[in-house]
């Protein structure tokens, strides 16, 4: 495996906990009425790779699920993300 191939993957992994995470957390801030993460933040990683593991945080959690932004937006980033790994990892 080549050294950008491993960054690439690392950096997959680590992105996507981080977006599965802020999903579970920013669920359980909404249960305890606590202050909230911004919309914009869970955007923020989702778009900079995350948006595989925002898209099953959603879904595990049952967060953000009734926002159409997020239920058709998370989705199709999840697959243009998927996408871009693949063909990146391709090229590599």
């Amino acid at each position: 495996m080549e050294p950008l191939t491993g960054l690439l993957y690392i950096y997959a992994i680590a992105i996507n906990l981080i977006g599965f995470t802020v999903m579970g957390r920013d669920k359980k801030k909404a249960q305890r009425n606590e202050y909230r993460m911004k919309e914009s933040t869970l955007w923020q990683v989702a778009i900079l790779g995350g948006s595989v593991g925002a898209f099953l945080g959603m879904k595990v959690f049952r967060h953000k699920t009734k926002h159409t932004l997020f239920a058709f937006g998370f989705p199709i980033l999840a697959m243009l993300h998927s996408f871009l790994f693949i063909w990146l990892n391709g090229k590599w």
